[in-house]
C-alpha cells in the first residue's frame, strides 16, 4: 500500500465510491422531542459488509477489524447510528461523514513515539522541589531538647 499523508488521507476515501455499499436502515429515534420522535423515522443506521467489501484491499480489512471491532456485528458489518438531527436525511449525511472520519482516523498509521529525555533545566526543578518540600515536612516534626 502506498504512504499517504494524513492530509491526503481523507481526499483519498473521498474519492472511492462507497454509496454502492451502504445499507440504510430507519427507524424512530429515541428520548426527548415529543409528536416528532413519536411519528418521524429519523433515526439512521449506516451499514456497510466489510467481508464482501470491494472497496477496501485485504490490508485495509484487517486493519479495520481489528480497530473498529466494537463497532462491527458477528456478521461483519460496520454499524453507525446517527439520530441527533430533526430530519432523516441530516442524520443520513451525519452518518456518511461519521462513516469517512472512523475510516480515516482507523486507516492513518500511527506516528511512532520516539523516547525522550529531561533536560537538565527540568531535574533541577525538579530536585528544587523536593527539596523544599523535604524542608516543609521537616520543620513539623517535634524539636529534639536534649
Amino acid at each position: 500500500m502506498p504512504v499517504i499523508s494524513q492530509e491526503m488521507q481523507f481526499d483519498y476515501l473521498k474519492g472511492r465510491d462507497f454509496s454502492g455499499e451502504f445499507v440504510f436502515k430507519t427507524s424512530r429515534s429515541s428520548g426527548p422531542g415529543g409528536q416528532n420522535v413519536n411519528k418521524v423515522s429519523t433515526k439512521v443506521e449506516l451499514r456497510i459488509d466489510l467481508n464482501s467489501s470491494t472497496v477496501f484491499t485485504i490490508e485495509e480489512k484487517d486493519i479495520l477489524s481489528v480497530k473498529l471491532k466494537t463497532r462491527i456485528n458477528s456478521d461483519g458489518e460496520l454499524i453507525i447510528v446517527s439520530q441527533t438531527e430533526r430530519s432523516q436525511l441530516k442524520n443520513k449525511e451525519k452518518a456518511i461523514s461519521k462513516f469517512y472520519s472512523l475510516i480515516e482516523k482507523a486507516l492513518t498509521p500511527q506516528k511512532k513515539r520516539r523516547p525522550t529525555r529531561p533536560t537538565l533545566a527540568s531535574k533541577t526543578r525538579r530536585l528544587k522541589k523536593k527539596l523544599i518540600r523535604s524542608d516543609q515536612k521537616s520543620l513539623r516534626k517535634d524539636i529534639d531538647l536534649e
